[in-house]
């Protein structure tokens, strides 16, 4: 039940990170942006590494990872 729970959470950060660019309200390139994949990314993978489901645990270690890389350029370039 907990697995579900922060799956469904990660899911929705992800879908409210989505909608959030659609809406240009957050840009691909925002640190909240970034953080909202990153967290949503791990929660899936956590949920579907739960449920045994690995070709989705690559995707979304893959789509952290990303997001992990270009969120830590942002904050680089925001340090400069």
């Amino acid at each position: 039940m907990a697995s579900m729970i922060i799956g469904s959470c990660g899911v929705g950060l992800l879908l409210l990170a989505f909608v959030l660019n659609m809406t240009r309200r957050l840009t691909e390139n925002s640190p909240a942006y970034l953080l909202m994949n990153l967290l949503g990314a791990g929660m899936a993978a956590w949920y579907a590494f739960a449920g045994g489901v690995i070709p989705l645990v690559i995707l979304e270690i893959v789509w952290g990872g990303a997001a992990l890389v270009r969120l830590v350029q942002a904050l680089r370039r925001r340090a400069v």
